[in-house]
């Protein structure tokens, strides 16, 4: 038979509660930080794409080659460590087209979560 003192004893019971709790509070926590990596790349991407889409039209004595043109959209990348193959130039019907493919990785490996693709594309009229 339980005893009364048992069934009103209420120590632990705060325990209990952050035991419940504390994993959905933290992958909320983990899951919006890796949103704001992933936003943070892609404006990136995006940023550096038009920079040199932009260079490669006004301003052909810096992007002069396409490896030019590369290393100027990863500098102009927001601070992301992108290689220079990241982004591709080409000449297009709607003038230079700088494109950018990025493989997102998983901040958490050990999920067994995908990577995913980032793109990102810009032209800048002749």
């Amino acid at each position: 038979m339980i005893s009364k003192k048992f069934l009103d004893n209420v120590s632990g019971v705060a325990a209990v509660e952050f035991a419940f709790t504390a994993p959905l509070f933290l992958l909320g926590l983990l899951a919006t930080f890796q949103l704001g990596m992933w936003m943070w790349t892609q404006v990136g991407l995006q940023h550096g794409a038009e920079m040199a889409a932009r260079c490669a039209t006004i301003n052909p004595a810096v992007c002069s080659s396409p490896a030019a043109i590369q290393q100027f959209a990863v500098g102009q990348a927001f601070g992301l460590n992108l290689p220079a193959t990241t982004f591709s130039f080409s000449q297009s019907s709607c003038g230079n087209l700088v494109s950018a493919s990025y493989a997102f990785p998983n901040f958490a490996p050990y999920l067994n979560l995908p990577s995913f693709d980032i793109r990102a594309s810009s032209c800048f009229p002749v």
